[in-house]
């Protein structure tokens, strides 16, 4: 059901025109529809169905409060990049155990800060960022749980000021970094798991299996989920 349509010459936001909200509130203003955030998280929760699942809503794509409590009731988990965002998703009520911190650059009071929640997993995307965690966590004499994201070396065949996933690109580890990271985190006790680039914009199948690939022969070797 579409909550947003005209009617008479008038736009409506479920049954509430979007003129009577202008001048009651002022403009510029953002107008969310409540219903339709419900009906489009359900309609992808239910495409699970039974299998084991947990979604992850990306706290970059709109941090509004007000949305991020809904999404909370609902059940939802989240996907930071900062600690700014870290801190909107607890004042929105999410909790920490069901977040997990992407994103490059992390500094060190950001890490900290996911240390000190207890956040469930950071996604680690540098042998430097490796290196920091490894010592803020022995600070707090914490054991994290870790998430190394490996860059495939992949072309996505998409446009190249958005490709993502070769080795020229910022995010991720390259491939024959991996191993001796692993036994890095191994050693501090971390818990781990490899991820690998998605290649967000890539509408072909072959990227995505040699992507695939890539993140396999290094759990196969490894030993790792």
């Amino acid at each position: 059901m579409d909550h947003f349509h005209y009617c008479e010459g008038q736009y409506f936001a479920e049954g509430v025109s979007l003129a009577r909200i202008a001048s009651a509130v002022g403009t510029p203003c953002y107008v969310y529809s409540r219903a339709i955030l419900e009906q489009r998280w359900r309609l992808f929760d239910d495409a699970f169905g039974d299998y084991p699942h947990r979604i992850h809503y990306s706290v970059k794509a709109n941090g509004n409060l007000a949305i991020l409590r809904l999404l909370c009731q609902m059940g939802s988990g989240f996907d930071i990049v900062s600690g700014g965002e870290l801190e909107r998703v607890l004042k929105a009520g999410g909790r920490p155990d069901d977040m997990v911190f992407s994103g490059v650059g992390k500094r060190e009071s950001e890490i900290t800060s996911a240390l000190e929640s207890g956040i469930h997993c950071i996604n680690v995307e540098s042998a430097a960022e490796l290196d920091r965690v490894n010592r803020i966590a022995g600070t707090l004499g914490a054991v994290a749980d870790l998430a190394l994201r490996i860059n495939p070396d992949v072309d996505p065949h998409t446009h190249p000021y958005i490709a993502t996933g070769l080795r020229e690109n910022k995010f991720g580890i390259p491939i024959d970094e991996v191993p001796d990271l692993v036994r890095q985190a191994h050693d501090a006790n971390h818990g781990l798991a490899i991820l690998v680039h998605n290649l967000p914009n890539c509408h072909r199948l072959s990227p995505r299996w040699n992507a695939f690939w890539s993140w396999f022969s290094v759990c196969s070797k490894r030993g790792c989920n």
